[in-house]
């Protein structure tokens, strides 16, 4: 049972949802006898800032109330060591929860599988940009049509909300193309291949419940990659509701792969992951066996 957490809480994730999840999982603690030590950053690099002081004065788990975008902030102060991370599900997506089977919408059964304290060995991507440091994510890298969506969402000032994300995304679909990437699997030759998208999937979904990557387990060491070859828009919206259910790696025009390792290159995209930008491409992916400790059910 852990005795001593930090709670991280992002108060802005899930339209405001995470600060009533976050005191709803505080008096759970309380219940349940456990210590708690409440962050809450101004922005991310006070929120980094924080959750670092924490680590280092000791703490059992850091637990992380919010959605992917605050998870994916503790994991790179957690990667690699051994303080497990716990999910008190309250953002829009909520992938790293779905893919654990974490409690959503009940923050007090969450809370309890903090407090019970059984944990799993997960692995975790890495993203190593040429020229600069590593950063960590737990779900998908993406790169193509789905990150030039992402970069359009980041430019728009209106509408607001999942709107904006639709609006940009019938933008780019008005815009799609093939784009030339050039994909190292491992110790593979290069493969030169026009996608319109690219997914690297360390677990299954991403975008709130999207299956790009239905075959990924968290724990083989291993990337499941998703590659679409289509740049017909009729196609690619014939496809979009498939990748709910993950049947869509099923379509003559997509096709998947798996390695440990991939480099990945295509002229003037960026990659994201879990949901937010990483950096541009070229950059190489890779799983890293055993990175995390995860708070999860039995």
């Amino acid at each position: 049972m852990n005795k001593r957490i930090t709670l991280l809480t992002n108060p802005a994730a899930g339209h405001g949802n995470a600060r009533h999840a976050a005191e709803r999982a505080l008096a759970r603690f309380q219940q349940r006898g456990v210590d708690v030590n409440h962050i809450v950053g101004a922005d991310a690099r006070h929120a980094r800032q924080l959750l670092d002081e924490a680590l280092a004065a000791g703490t059992d788990a850091v637990v992380v109330a919010g959605g992917d975008g605050v998870i994916s902030l503790a994991l790179q102060a957690l990667a690699l060591g051994d303080v497990p991370l716990g999910i008190i599900p309250a953002g829009t997506g909520n992938d790293h929860a779905r893919e654990y089977g974490l409690p959503t919408g009940d923050p007090e059964a969450a809370a309890d599988v903090v407090a019970d304290g059984w944990t799993e060995t997960v692995d975790l991507g890495r993203i190593v940009p040429d020229g600069a440091g590593p950063s960590w994510f737990g779900t998908v890298m993406a790169a193509g049509f789905d990150s030039l969506v992402s970069d359009r969402v980041n430019r728009m000032r209106w509408p607001h909300g999942r709107m904006r994300y639709n609006v940009a995304m019938v933008a780019e679909i008005s815009k799609l193309r093939l784009l030339p990437f050039r994909l190292t699997f491992d110790d593979d030759e290069p493969l030169d291949i026009d996608l319109t998208l690219a997914a690297f999937g360390n677990t299954r979904s991403y975008g709130g419940g999207m299956q790009i990557c239905p075959g990924a387990d968290h724990s083989d060491g291993l990337l499941d990659v998703t590659m679409v070859h289509s740049d017909s828009r009729t196609k690619l919206i014939r496809l979009f509701p498939t990748v709910f259910k993950g049947t869509h790696v099923s379509l003559d025009e997509v096709s998947t792969r798996r390695a440990a390792s991939i480099r990945v290159e295509c002229p003037g995209i960026n990659a994201y992951a879990d949901g937010d930008f990483v950096a541009p491409l070229p950059v190489t992916v890779s799983a890293v066996p055993g990175a995390l400790q995860i708070l999860r059910r039995p």
